[in-house]
């Protein structure tokens, strides 16, 4: 019974951090892909491969609001930046400005990320919460508490959570930085492999960076309320057979 009810409630959790930042891949990935491919088997130009590789994450943007039947903040803002992005590239007849487009997916997320923190809602929370609380019903409820700042640890986890949506917002706006720079100073064929290259080590560096500055911490917090609660209860059932 225990089993199948943790099992309800994780299909019910948010979304991983895997999850958050698929439409990163996917916007990455499936351009890199049908550029070559227009390129090589079409033999289209730099600009005409470019531009038919931008409209494929452009409409599996409008796809997902359609099929969601709800616009999605995140969707809705690279569908924006593909958009604008597609029609400047396309007066201006500029490849570079379309690789330049593919960074401001990048920041948009990254400066969205930040913004969430500055309000107090950081954004990657929720989905760094399921990889913490494992489905347990004990490690959420420490979650709870610490996120509600009525348990002993709550200063520390609450700055925690802070710091590691801060580091994913950093790492996506620096990653940006270097697809504009890269944009206007690398060969075009080159850089539209090596922004991939950018997408995967950004990640990568979010990844690990974060767990060491504030995933684990946070994850030792949890277990070190849930051992607190324990021995509560425990002393709380000691008093109430001594009375």
């Amino acid at each position: 019974m225990t089993k199948t009810t943790n099992t309800g409630s994780r299909s019910k959790q948010q979304p991983s951090v895997l999850e958050n930042l698929r439409p990163l891949i996917v916007d990455v990935a499936v351009p890199l892909g049908s550029y070559y491919f227009f390129k090589g088997a079409f033999g289209m130009s730099t600009f005409a491969a470019l531009a038919w590789s931008s409209v494929v994450p452009a409409v599996r943007t409008v796809w997902s609001v359609v099929k969601e039947r709800r616009v999605n903040g995140l969707a809705a803002l690279i569908l924006v930046v593909n958009v604008v992005g597609l029609a400047l590239s396309f007066v201006s007849g500029d490849p570079r400005l379309m690789l330049a487009k593919d960074g401001a997916v990048s920041s948009t997320v990254g400066i969205g990320i930040l913004v969430s923190v500055a309000l107090g809602k950081p954004m990657m929370t929720a989905g760094l919460k399921p990889f913490l609380v494992k489905g347990d019903t004990a490690r959420e409820a420490a979650w709870e508490r610490l996120a509600s700042g009525t348990a002993a640890g709550s200063v520390e986890f609450l700055r925690k959570e802070r710091v590691f949506s801060v580091i994913w917002g950093l790492v996506l706006s620096a990653e940006c930085v270097a697809r504009v720079v890269g944009a206007y100073t690398i060969p075009v064929d080159t850089m539209v492999w090596l922004g991939s290259v950018f997408m995967a080590v950004a990640i990568t560096l979010g990844m690990v960076v974060c767990g060491g500055a504030a995933a684990e911490p946070m994850a030792r917090l949890i277990t070190d309320e849930v051992k607190r609660r324990e021995a509560a209860q425990e002393q709380e059932q000691e008093l109430a057979i001594a009375a």
